[in-house]
């Protein structure tokens, strides 16, 4: 692995080959030694799994990094989001050639009051009440055009009344792969 050029290697490289390696060897693959600066970075990332077709297969991210750079958050999300997504079942090794690959490397989270210059297309948002309950959704998702639209789709995925106070974070995103 450490013969690849380090320009060969980008976000997208890393999940597809992150998740081919467990799926056909059952084998976790380790970060390249060259990495490009950008991925020798910490920072929270998302990896999003569709079908060829446009449907999503699997979502998983961090809002926090919680391994050493961002190229092994990308290779441990790419794996979780095909395997661990509570809303589908594991990819199966027949349906690589039909997915697709997106990733979202996050900014660090920084806190709002309210959502005024908010920007659904530039942010995306983590509502957090109290007890704990929490949901997040990356920005410049189909469907969600409006702050009042991507906060109501994040009280629902929370679980959280609409008129539970709620504490808000602003994200934004450099989005590799589908758009």
């Amino acid at each position: 692995m450490s013969s690849l050029n380090a320009t060969a290697i980008t976000p997208i490289f890393l999940a597809k080959m992150s998740l081919e390696s467990y799926l056909k060897n059952q084998i976790r693959v380790k970060a390249p030694d060259n990495l490009p600066n950008y991925l020798q970075l910490k920072a929270g990332c998302f990896v999003s799994l569709k079908t060829k077709q446009g449907d999503l297969r699997g979502c998983i991210g961090t809002l926090f990094p919680v391994c050493n750079n961002v190229a092994e958050e990308i290779i441990r999300n790419a794996v979780e989001a095909a395997t661990q997504d509570y809303r589908f079942n594991p990819v199966t090794l027949e349906e690589l050639d039909n997915l697709t690959y997106s990733v979202d490397i996050l900014s660090p989270l920084e806190p709002i009051e309210d959502l005024r210059g908010h920007d659904v297309q530039i942010y995306g948002l983590l509502i957090e009440a109290i007890g704990g309950k929490r949901a997040v959704l990356l920005p410049a998702l189909p469907g969600i055009d409006t702050t009042e639209a991507q906060l109501i789709a994040l009280h629902h995925k929370a679980g959280i009344s609409a008129d539970t106070p709620v504490k808000m974070s602003r994200f934004s995103v450099d989005r590799y792969g589908d758009k």
